[in-house]
């Protein structure tokens, strides 16, 4: 039930943007124990002049190839799950998307069941006879 975001530069080719979303889908999927048709995403590309980053930040070299990964989901995976799926989307991002580890930062917001609908206006994780 994550909701992902994954915001960069204008420039990748549809090849690409399509690389690094099911990247980082199928990282999900592996590491996150994800469902195969749990899948909503957004891909945001924006101009150079509306996109910043810390270039060395943490000591960490980045490029103007750099992605943000922002995932919102269920806060119940533990602290392994998520070291295990930084690594994962890195490592695919890498190998599929031809994007250097560097220039991937992910975020996990996490929330409630209680703070999804998924259609019908209905909380979709929360038994229909619960008020609070």
């Amino acid at each position: 039930m994550p909701f992902v975001r994954i915001s960069l530069l204008k420039g990748k080719s549809p090849e690409q943007l399509r690389a690094i979303a099911d990247g980082v889908h199928q990282a999900l999927v592996n590491n996150y124990s994800v469902p195969q048709d749990d899948r909503f995403q957004i891909i945001e590309q924006f101009e150079k002049g509306m996109f910043f980053y810390g270039k060395n930040f943490l000591d960490i070299e980045r490029s103007d190839a750099t992605v943000f990964i922002h995932i919102l989901a269920n806060r119940w995976r533990s602290t392994l799950m998520r070291k295990s799926l930084f690594k994962a989307i890195s490592d695919r991002l890498f190998m599929d998307a031809h994007i250097r580890r560097e220039d991937v930062q992910i975020f996990i917001s996490n929330n409630d069941k209680h703070d999804w609908s998924f259609g019908n206006g209905i909380a979709s994780y929360v038994p229909e006879d619960i008020e609070d």
